[in-house]
């Protein structure tokens, strides 16, 4: 299958309508030129995480839609889907087959029991403490069998969400059903979520452990390559990593790109941006925003730790209505090196910051994918955050039909949907990034192929932002202020 270099929407498959078909009806009423794909967040049964505990990868969950509706949705749209690949759900048949049956059951050795990673069944303080976790609580949890005996096994995210060994068997097996079965749907993608948390060697902060890491993508490659499926493997960390992932031929994600951009529009320096424009990965996603929070620790040495605390708090600063509060534990937030806040509202509700942001990820080697809030320029959700208390809710609003018809012709989606039609359409992003030389309160970036060929000036003061193109039509030079 041929990916398209056009811009890709990620969103729920109840979040732009209230199921799959009514997102569908969403991409081709208002974004039809303006995107080529869709990333559709987990629509499968699950019991937690919206989405993220699936219960099995057979099924679409019913509230959202069947098989047949994902199938319309690939008629006009380039597909990526998930496969949480470290773990899977408390109430799925093989937890809880495990939960009743123990070394008994048919499942045991999928899971990561204390009694299987050590040999008493003790691990020692030394090794948790060794552990990369982005919770405030150990990578464990305590399960209780029917017949009132208890087994510590690894979960190093939710209660709901149970590790799985990615070296055992059982688990080979039934990951090689699953993804024969998503591939033989066709999607372009499969993201590989949380990838980095499958390798579990004690003594080690059992986080992207090589040479394992390694061995497990050949391994999942292989089950979907036969299909013309290609793997995204997802880690939200040093930006070390995707360039580790780039030179082995893998499609990465650019989460540096949110906060450098920050960076560039708060401090009005193009610094830090262009550095990392020159080295990042070609062969990438670009973001602004996802259903997470915007990442701090993937930007660490593409700016310095006073840079990264400035940017950070102006953001508490800028961004409408967000506190600290809620990019902690005590809003259920899962990440604690993340903020969490629509992009928009970090940029002030500023059109013009806004999009000046999005032309310079539009003009980024990569991919763009624009967040469903993002795409309707949405502003943080503090109603729904104070009612579920889940602090990454403040950039998961669920929009009705009416509230997008709405949203679609203010003057900010407007223009962003001119803006993304440009760059879902015209030639040069095939092309080679040149980076032109400017002070450093301005950036400049070329696309060429020729005849085709486009430059963005963003002007970081003011934030004014200009595009201008060669018309092969009418054989001169256009241009349109974004």
């Amino acid at each position: 299958m041929t990916l398209r270099n056009r811009i890709q929407v990620i969103s729920y498959p109840d979040s732009l309508g209230k199921n799959l078909q009514e997102l569908h009806y969403v991409l081709r009423r208002y974004f039809a030129d303006a995107a080529g794909g869709v990333h559709l967040l987990p629509f499968y049964p699950s019991s937690a995480d919206r989405g993220f505990a699936p219960v099995t990868y057979y099924q679409v969950d019913p509230a959202f839609g069947t098989w047949r509706d994902i199938e319309l949705i690939q008629e006009d749209f380039d597909i990526t889907i998930d496969f949480m690949v470290n773990h899977i759900s408390r109430q799925s048949k093989y937890v809880a087959d495990f939960i009743e049956k123990g070394d008994k059951s048919e499942y045991a050795d999928m899971f990561l029991s204390f009694n299987k990673l050590a040999p008493d069944g003790e691990i020692r303080k030394e090794d948790l403490d060794k552990v990369y976790t982005r919770k405030p609580s150990p990578p464990y949890q305590v399960i209780e069998r029917p017949d009132g005996s208890r087994e510590t096994i690894w979960s190093t995210f939710d209660y709901e969400q149970i590790d799985v060994d990615v070296q055992s068997p059982v688990t080979r097996e039934l990951f090689r059903d699953f993804l024969i079965f998503l591939s033989r749907r066709k999607p372009e993608f499969i993201r590989m979520d949380a990838f980095a948390y499958t390798t579990i060697r004690l003594g080690t902060n059992c986080f992207f452990v090589e040479p394992e890491v390694w061995e497990l993508l050949e391994m999942l490659e292989g089950f979907v390559s036969p299909f013309g499926v290609q793997l995204l493997p997802e880690v939200h960390e040093h930006y070390s990593y995707q360039l580790k992932l780039a030179e082995k031929g893998y499609w990465v994600y650019d989460f540096a790109l949110p906060m450098l951009v920050l960076h560039t529009l708060y401090h009005h320096t193009n610094k830090r941006l262009l550095h990392w424009l020159r080295i990042c990965p070609r062969r990438q996603f670009t973001t602004l925003d996802t259903h997470d929070g915007l990442g701090v620790v993937d930007v660490a040495d593409l700016m310095s730790q006073e840079e990264i605390e400035r940017t950070v708090d102006g953001l508490y600063e800028k961004g409408s209505n967000i506190k600290r509060i809620y990019s902690t534990a005590d809003y259920q937030n899962l990440d604690i090196y993340q903020v969490n806040c629509t992009y928009y509202s970090a940029l002030e509700r500023n059109d013009d910051s806004y999009l000046a942001a999005r032309t310079l990820q539009f003009y980024a080697p990569g991919i763009p994918h624009v967040y469903y809030v993002g795409l309707l320029a949405g502003e943080n959700d503090v109603a729904l955050v104070e009612a579920t208390r889940n602090g990454r809710d403040i950039n998961r609003h669920n929009y009705t039909l009416d509230e997008i018809a709405v949203a679609v012709e203010r003057e900010v989606v407007q223009r962003l949907i001119r803006l993304m039609r440009f760059r879902s359409s015209y030639p040069a992003f095939d092309g080679e990034l040149v980076i032109e030389e400017t002070p450093e309160n301005r950036v400049a970036l070329t696309w060429n192929m020729p005849p085709y060929t486009t430059t963005a000036r963003v002007d970081l003061d003011s934030y004014r932002t200009e595009i201008t193109f060669w018309d092969a039509d009418t054989r001169s030079e256009k241009s349109f202020v974004v």
